[in-house]
C-alpha cells in the first residue's frame, strides 16, 4: 500500500467534496489552473493523501492539482453492492469527475497502479476530456503473478470477512516483513483509519480487477493522446522492464524515478513534480 510522507495538506491546499453527475468525491485540491488542471487517481488500498506531497510542487508549477477518493474509497461513500466497483463504473465515475473540472484549460489525467487501470478503462472510453495520460507504476494488464497470489488471498479473506474488517486488517500486518520498520504512530493510525472507512466491496471488487484485467495495450496505443509511463526503479505489482515495453508498445514517453519503488508519488515527490511538468508541458506544445 502507498503510505504518506506526510498527513498533513500544505497551506495553499484545500478537503472538499466534488459534485458530479455521479456523486460527491473527497478531494484535495491545491493551486490554480495557469497552465491546466491535474486529476490524480489512487490505487487500491490507497487515497488522495497518497499524493499529498505532489500537491505543493504541481500547484507552484501553475497547475490546479486535484487528488481524488474514487467511490467507497476512504472518505468517498459508496454502497455496499460490488457490482458498483465493476472497472466501466469506476471509469464513468473518473470521466464525471473530469467534466466537474472541466472547462478551465488543459486537463491531465495521473493513475497510480489500479488507478492507471481505471484511467485507462476511462480514456478508451472517451478521451475528449483530456489532454495527456501518465500511467504510474501501472502495467499493461494483471498484477505479477506471486501478487496475484497474495490479492487473491486478501479478496478471500474480505468476502469471509467483510463484517470485520479490523481482523481483516490486523491478519494483512501479520504478513508484513519481519525486518519491515515500523510506522510512525500517527500513520499507522492514518492507514488503519483509511482501511477501515473503505468499503468492502470496492477492495475485493477492484482486487479481483488487479488479478484479471486483460492486456489492452494495443486500444490505448490507437488513442491520439500524449502518454508517459512513469515508475521508480523497482516494481513488485508490475516488473520495471514490462513498463519499459509497454511504453515501447504505447508509443509513450517513460521515465524512471531513482530512489522510488511502486510509489514515486510519495517516495520522491519532487523528482516526480518535476517529471510531471516536463511532459504535460510538451504534451500542450505539440
Amino acid at each position: 500500500m502507498s503510505k504518506p510522507p506526510r498527513l498533513t495538506l500544505p497551506p495553499a491546499a484545500r478537503a472538499y467534496r466534488l459534485t458530479t453527475s455521479r456523486g460527491e468525491f473527497a478531494v484535495h485540491e491545491a493551486g490554480e489552473p495557469e497552465h491546466g488542471t491535474a486529476l490524480l487517481v489512487p490505487g487500491f488500498t490507497g487515497s488522495k493523501e497518497d499524493f499529498i506531497a505532489l500537491l505543493e510542487p504541481l500547484a507552484a508549477a501553475g497547475y490546479r492539482v486535484v487528488a481524488v477518493d474514487g467511490r467507497g474509497q476512504h472518505e468517498s461513500p459508496g454502497p455496499r453492492e460490488e457490482s458498483a466497483y465493476e472497472l466501466h463504473e469506476l471509469a464513468l465515475d473518473l470521466l464525471a469527475q473530469a467534466g466537474a473540472l472541466g472547462g478551465a484549460g488543459p486537463l491531465h489525467l495521473v493513475g497510480h497502479s489500479l488507478g492507471g487501470l481505471v484511467s485507462r478503462a476511462a480514456v478508451l472510453r472517451d478521451a475528449s476530456p483530456f489532454t495527456s495520460l501518465t500511467l504510474m507504476s501501472s502495467g499493461p494488464a494483471a498484477i505479477a503473478e506471486e501478487q496475484q497470489a497474495r490479492t487473491k488471498l486478501l479478496v478471500a479473506a474480505l468476502e469471509a470477512m467483510r463484517e470485520d474488517m479490523p481482523a481483516v486488517w490486523e491478519a494483512m500486518r501479520a504478513h508484513d516483513p519481519a525486518d519491515a520498520v515500523p510506522d510512525a504512530p500517527e500513520l499507522a493510525a492514518f492507514l488503519r483509519g483509511r482501511w477501515l472507512a473503505t468499503v468492502p466491496e470496492q477492495l475485493i471488487t477492484t482486487g479481483r480487477i488487479l488479478v484479471s484485467e486483460p492486456d489492452r495495450v494495443e486500444e490505448l496505443a490507437a488513442v491520439a493522446l500524449p502518454k508517459l509511463v512513469l515508475s521508480g526503479v523497482v516494481d513488485y505489482a508490475w516488473p520495471v522492464p514490462l513498463m519499459d515495453e509497454m511504453a515501447v508498445r504505447l508509443g509513450a514517453s517513460r521515465v524512471v524515478v531513482e530512489g522510488a519503488e511502486h510509489s514515486p508519488n510519495a517516495e520522491n515527490p519532487q523528482v516526480t513534480a518535476v517529471s510531471l511538468v516536463g511532459f504535460w508541458r510538451s504534451s500542450t506544445t505539440r
